[in-house]
C-alpha cells in the first residue's frame, strides 16, 4: 500500500476513540475537535478501506467485523507511536551536558553577552561551562577554547577571533605623558603584560618596526580581565585583541593611538579532540560557535583567510 493510501495519524485517533466512547461528540470531546471533522475522519478511512468500519446504531456507533480488525491495528500502531515518542524523549534527557572548556576572559566579554540566544535557539542542548585550567578538566572536555598558534597535537582547531592586536591605552594617560604623535612615542610610558600569553611586547616592536624597544615600566598581570582593567585605570599601555574591548573602544574609555598594531598568528581557537566525532549537539554548537564569531569580527576573519589562502 503506497503512502496515499494510508490514514493519518489523526485518522487513526478518531477511529480509536470512536470506539472507546462509542459517539461522534464524545469522541470529538475527547479528541478536541469539531464533530464535523470527527465525521469527515471517520468518512475518509471508510472509504479507503473500502468497508463501514461502525454500524449506526440508536445507541451510538458499533464496530463491524471489518472495524474490528482495523481498531485493533489503529491501537497498535498509535501505541508504537506512543513508545517510539517516549523513549526519544528519553534519549533527549539523557543525553549528557557538552562539556566546554572557556578561557576566563572570553567568559566575561564573549560568551555571556550572546550565549543565551544559544539557549533559546536549542534548549533541548545542555552545556556545561567550565574555566578551570587543570590538565584533567581540558582533556575530559568535549571542546576546549585556547590560545595560541592553532597548533596542538590530537585537537582541531578552528579559528575562533583575536588575531587583530592593537595598542590601546585610557586618554587620560596618554594626555599625562604628552601625547602619541610617533611610534617613538610609546617609550615613555610603561606597558602593560599578561603573564602567560604569547603577546609580546617583542613581537609588537618587531611588526611595527620600533627597533630596540625598552619601556619605562612593565606591569604583569595574570588575567586579561586585569590587563584591560588596568589600562582603563590609566596604569600603562596595552596590546590587547581588538575584539575583547569592542565595547571600551566605542565609548571612549580605551583609544587606539595612531591605529597601533599587529596581525598576530596567536589568537583564540575552538578545538576539539581529534580521535573523537562530534556528537550531534556539538557539531550544532560549533557551528553556532563559530558563525557569531564571524560576525563579531567580519573583517578579521576576511583578513586570516585572504593571508591563509
Amino acid at each position: 500500500m503506497s503512502s496515499t493510501h494510508l490514514p493519518s495519524t489523526v485518522g487513526l485517533r478518531v477511529v480509536a476513540a470512536l470506539a472507546q466512547y462509542g459517539t461522534v461528540s464524545s469522541a470529538a470531546d475527547a479528541l478536541h475537535l469539531t464533530q464535523s471533522a470527527v465525521s469527515k475522519q471517520l468518512k475518509n478511512i471508510e472509504a479507503l478501506v473500502g468497508a463501514p468500519l461502525f454500524d449506526r446504531t440508536s445507541q451510538g456507533l458499533s464496530p463491524t467485523d471489518v472495524g474490528m480488525i482495523y481498531i485493533e491495528q489503529a491501537r497498535i500502531a498509535l501505541g508504537a507511536l506512543e513508545t517510539a515518542a517516549v523513549r526519544v524523549a528519553a534519549l533527549r534527557r539523557s543525553q549528557p551536558a557538552i562539556r566546554l572548556h572557556v578561557l576566563p576572559i572570553l567568559g566575561d566579554r564573549w560568551f555571556m553577552p550572546r550565549f543565551s540566544r544559544f539557549a533559546e535557539l536549542h534548549p533541548e542542548i545542555e552545556v556545561e561551562f567550565t574555566t578551570f585550567a587543570a590538565s584533567d578538566t581540558v582533556e575530559e572536555a568535549d571542546a576546549v577554547f585556547r590560545f595560541g598558534d592553532g597548533n596542538w597535537p590530537g585537537w582541531r582547531a578552528d579559528y575562533f577571533l583575536g588575531r587583530e592586536v592593537i595598542l590601546i591605552g585610557a586618554p587620560q594617560l596618554i594626555a599625562r605623558g604628552g601625547g602619541i604623535s610617533s611610534l617613538d612615542d610609546i617609550r615613555h610610558y610603561p606597558v602593560l603584560e599578561h603573564r602567560q600569553t604569547p603577546l609580546r611586547w617583542s613581537d609588537f616592536a618587531q611588526a611595527t618596526h620600533l627597533n630596540e624597544f625598552v619601556p619605562a615600566r612593565i606591569n604583569r598581570f595574570g588575567y586579561y580581565s586585569l590587563v584591560i582593567r588596568a589600562a582603563i585605570g590609566g596604569q600603562g599601555l596595552a596590546l590587547v585583541p581588538r575584539s575583547l574591548i569592542h565595547d571600551e573602544l566605542a565609548s571612549g574609555q580605551l583609544i587606539n593611538p595612531l591605529g597601533l598594531g599587529f596581525t598576530s598568528p596567536n589568537c583564540y581557537w575552538l578545538t576539539t579532540p581529534a580521535n573523537r566525532p562530534l556528537g550531534a549537539g556539538l557539531a550544532t554548537l560549533r557551528e553556532w560557535l563559530l558563525q557569531e564569531a564571524r560576525q563579531s569580527e567580519p573583517m578579521e576573519v576576511a583578513l586570516l583567510q585572504e593571508t591563509a589562502s
